[in-house]
């Protein structure tokens, strides 16, 4: 994790925590080095930003990766039906290809 880059992202927020690419950013920067601290930040967009199709995608693989697989397969199906909503084809099928193959992993 690059701290200067982890100090200006966090400056992002603090200064506009409604954007929520500011949150998606600082999730996807403590993804590798901070799972707890990475899905806490998922966890915000979810609940304050649940149109923020990319968070989706990235979420579900964090909350499969930590054994929250339930979890997980609710944020893919809800993330595909948000991308069918948004008549976004090309997430659909990114959600589509990463659910069908955490279903593989999870049998």
């Amino acid at each position: 994790m690059n701290n200067n880059r982890l100090e200006l992202l966090l400056q992002f927020y603090e200064e506009d925590p409604s954007d929520p690419f500011n949150a998606y950013a600082l999730a996807m920067e403590y993804q590798n080095n901070d799972v707890q601290k990475a899905a806490e930040y998922f966890k915000f967009l979810l609940d304050n930003q649940p149109d923020y199709l990319p968070t989706y995608y990235h979420a579900a693989a964090l909350f499969a990766e930590i054994g929250n697989a339930e979890y997980a397969e609710k944020l893919y199906q809800k993330g595909m039906q948000l991308a069918l909503n948004q008549q976004n084809t090309k997430t659909y099928q990114e959600l589509q290809r990463a659910y069908r193959a955490f279903q593989d992993e999870n049998l």
